[in-house]
């Protein structure tokens, strides 16, 4: 039977999931905007970038299903106000799906083993699953759907690096400042942990 430790560590777990959930969906509802004068970016992939580094790969992944759930559910999460089963059949299907894969790598990388994240740690897992990951997914997908050839799609799609790697950036920054602010923000995301650790240092609240 579990202790009450291990029962508040569940809802803390889901309390953390739903709050980044919120944040990739708020950051939906800002739209787009533009940088450099003419190239539109949205800011929701920071939330992805966020949730993997600091939940790590599993609460990180759990945050953007819910997101994912809500929109196939008809909630206009998206950035522009989209939402509903067809966006999973559209050209930016692979995107979404790189979403849940790269939040995945994002947080294997950031936190390793459940370590804290360290800057090169936390900028090579943000760069690698906030970029390429989602790329990967992306761009076959956007080819297939809108039937144009592979190497044109990814080369259209450069266009948007540049605010990608802005979002990395900002990513990185928000993760490194909250370790030093803040550490236990930090904290281990299994209840596994959680109770292997208790069964250790029984006294350690």
């Amino acid at each position: 039977m579990p202790t009450t430790s291990t029962r508040g560590l569940d809802a803390t777990a889901i309390a953390r999931v739903a709050v980044f959930a919120a944040l990739i969906a708020v950051l939906g509802l800002l739209g787009a905007f533009t940088v450099f004068g003419a190239v539109p970016i949205t800011a929701q992939t920071l939330g992805v970038m966020l949730a993997g580094a600091i939940l790590g790969p599993w609460l990180g992944a759990a945050s953007v299903a819910v997101v994912l759930a809500l929109v196939a559910a008809g909630l206009p999460l998206l950035a522009g106000g989209r939402g509903g089963i067809g966006v999973f059949v559209g050209p930016t299907a692979g995107y979404l799906a790189g979403w849940l894969a790269g939040v995945i790598v994002i947080g294997l990388i950031v936190r390793h083993r459940g370590r804290i994240p360290t800057p090169v740690r936390t900028v090579v897992g943000v760069l690698t699953g906030g970029i390429l990951v989602i790329y990967l997914f992306g761009i076959p997908v956007q080819s297939l759907v809108m039937r144009l050839p592979l190497g044109e799609t990814a080369l259209s799609s450069l266009v948007f690096l540049p605010g990608d790697l802005i979002k990395a950036v900002i990513a990185s920054v928000v993760v490194l400042t909250l370790v030093r602010a803040y550490p236990r923000a930090f904290r281990r995301e299994t209840i596994a942990d959680a109770a292997e650790t208790e069964e250790r240092d029984p006294v350690r609240v």
